[in-house]
């Protein structure tokens, strides 16, 4: 039996092993190893949510779900104490507050839970978290060290990356994350497409894309939820995710900081791309925690396809 138990675990890698392995600063190891054991913790809560309103709007004027308000506080409770993090910005709160003692190096964004409006139709949801150094208010190319999210689906999945390519953790049974898959790279070209928005509120131009998409074959495969759409075309190595730009909302409806900046980051270390139409996701400045933006992102191909369709569109 001990022979066996050896041979079992003897090549399995855990998220602290892997970090370590990979040269990662031994405070943001610790800080990523801290995020990702919050995730037990929403996952709990979403495992035992009896899918109510809180009763109040967030910020943004949306239903908020009191699983969100419950995983905001997990997270900003866990931050406050990691001894690592000196501002703490979430899509629940309306401004970056200060939760350190103002010498911790780092700064993060969250999504405590995206996609929460899905809770009750048992489809995936997900974390979203941005890991800066400096000020936010810059361009994620300047500010961002690292970035990841989890995914609450049939497995609890973590993807991270801190500048040394992008990998994959599965939660296992004894509570540990192992290692799944390791240095993921998204193909020059995929296959599938994830549409967001009403077609009757997609600019011209933007419509004449998904036309060329559909036309060349592309498979729709769209969920209504960022992070299961977007692991999606990570582990299919490839395809594209976009919401567009609208006839009345020219900016969009995702969030440049909590939502855009972390997925564009991992993206990139896999080889793909990520663009608001015509400038790169993570050299947009940052001037307001609630700023949105247009998004394409996911294999070169599809995203350079993109550039040139919208290349005469303004907005």
């Amino acid at each position: 039996m001990a022979n066996r138990i050896n041979d079992r675990t003897r090549f399995i890698v855990d998220l602290r092993r892997h970090m370590w392995k990979s040269g990662i600063e031994v405070e943001l190891r610790r800080l990523i190893w801290q995020i990702a054991v919050m995730g037990k913790y929403i996952s709990a809560k979403i495992h035992e949510s009896n899918r109510k309103l809180a009763g109040f709007k967030n910020v943004y004027g949306e239903d908020q779900l009191a699983l969100d308000r419950i995983s905001d506080e997990i997270l900003k409770n866990m931050m406050r104490n990691s001894g690592f993090v000196r501002e703490y910005a979430s899509e629940e709160l309306d401004d970056i507050i200060t939760i350190g003692h103002g010498q911790e190096k780092y700064i993060v964004t969250a999504d405590p839970v995206d996609g929460s409006s899905l809770v009750d139709t048992n489809l995936a949801i997900g974390t979203i978290i941005g890991i800066h150094k400096n000020s936010i208010f810059d361009c994620g190319k300047n500010s961002m060290v690292a970035a990841l999210y989890i995914t609450y689906g049939p497995l609890i999945t973590m993807i991270y990356s801190a500048g040394k390519g992008v990998h994959e953790f599965v939660l296992d049974r004894e509570g540990e994350y192992v290692l799944s898959e390791e240095n993921i790279r998204l193909n020059e070209r995929g296959s599938i497409f994830s549409p967001g928005g009403l077609r009757r509120d997609w600019t011209e131009s933007h419509r004449r894309y998904i036309d060329k998409l559909e036309m060349d074959g592309y498979k729709l495969r769209y969920s209504g939820g960022f992070v299961p759409d977007i692991n999606q075309v990570i582990i299919k190595r490839g395809g594209i995710f976009t919401y567009p730009a609208l006839k009345k909302a020219p900016q969009g409806k995702l969030r440049l900081l909590f939502e855009l900046q972390p997925m564009a980051y991992i993206v990139e270390q896999a080889g793909g791309m990520a663009i608001d139409g015509k400038e790169d996701i993570l050299a947009l400045k940052i001037s307001s925690v609630d700023q949105r933006s247009p998004i394409y992102i996911g294999s070169r191909r599809e995203v350079a396809m993109a550039r040139e369709f919208l290349s005469e569109e303004s907005y």
